[in-house]
């Protein structure tokens, strides 16, 4: 490569090698450059910002206007690693044409370099089918899928009957047959995502299914902690700071020193120069 910009085939080559994936989810200019100064190779802006930065309760009410807003954001922070940007709630579903129309709009408008969608079987298929065909690259996810959620009843580890199993590795080689080029397995027992990254030959990037997967992926404000007193925490995910309590514990000294008069000072304030300051007091100042 003529710079060290990550690629779909670059990825390949790191499932090939055995080099794993780091992939983290973005949502606006600030998260995208902590996440590109830190290395990730591949960056999601995920319909999870429904949840973490607008404050619904699931993702369903996403809007392709909204996930347009944050990828633009988030592409003007990411220079090496991928761009993927999540396809929302019915986006996708109502047809070939239209899912071609609204993921060209994150490819063209957004700067994505692919679109990742929900779910599998025929249905699916098709879709990534189609917009493979169009010059679109596709990111699959199958497993726990969050946009389904009104189907599933309840946000729960999936694959864990034998049966299930069984079709969460067959969804994956279909997906992987019509044409993505990486696939997201969320909350799996870890034995079924090993299979299911020992069968399909594109990456497998897992999210609460185990370290065997090819690679992981986690929610920004998760990993940060910034979800706050009485967000869940799920099993599979690993907060490497208390996001929330450090800047709230800055926002609260500020508060603090403002009302206590300790903040500004004059060391954080400006100064007319001598002769400006002389001519503005005799202009304009006290009587």
């Amino acid at each position: 490569m003529a710079d060290d910009r990550v690629t779909i085939p670059a990825l390949l080559e790191m499932k090939r090698s055995g080099k794993k994936i780091a992939m983290i989810t973005a949502y606006d200019y600030p998260t995208a450059r902590i996440a590109e100064s830190a290395g990730a190779d591949v960056v999601l802006v995920g319909d999870s910002a429904g949840n973490v930065v607008m404050g619904y309760e699931s993702t369903i009410p996403v809007t392709m206007a909204e996930m347009l807003h944050h990828t633009k954001a988030v592409k003007r922070g990411v220079k090496r690693a991928l761009l993927v940007a999540d396809m929302p709630f019915m986006s996708f579903q109502v047809s070939a044409e239209e899912t071609i129309r609204n993921a060209g709009v994150f490819i063209k408008e957004g700067g994505a370099a692919a679109v990742k969608i929900e779910g599998a079987g025929r249905a699916r298929c098709a879709a990534v089918r189609a917009l493979c065909e169009a010059g679109i690259s596709v990111m699959g996810h199958i497993g726990l899928t969050p946009q389904s959620i009104h189907q599933l009843g309840e946000l729960k580890v999936q694959g864990s009957a034998a049966d299930d199993a069984v079709r969460l590795v067959e969804a994956a080689e279909a997906l992987a047959s019509a044409g993505v080029f990486c696939i997201v397995v969320e909350v799996v027992p870890r034995e079924v995502a090993a299979v299911v990254t020992s069968r399909v030959g594109v990456p497998v990037i897992g999210i609460g299914a185990g370290p065997d997967c090819d690679g992981q992926v986690l929610v920004f404000h998760d990993l940060c902690g910034l979800n706050g007193p009485g967000a869940a925490k799920p099993k599979h995910v690993k907060e490497y700071v208390n996001g929330y309590d450090v800047l709230e514990t800055a926002v609260r000294s500020y508060v603090d020193e403002v009302r206590s008069k300790a903040f500004p000072t004059d060391a954080n304030s400006f100064h007319l120069k001598a002769d400006d300051r002389r001519a503005f007091l005799e202009q304009r100042g006290p009587k």
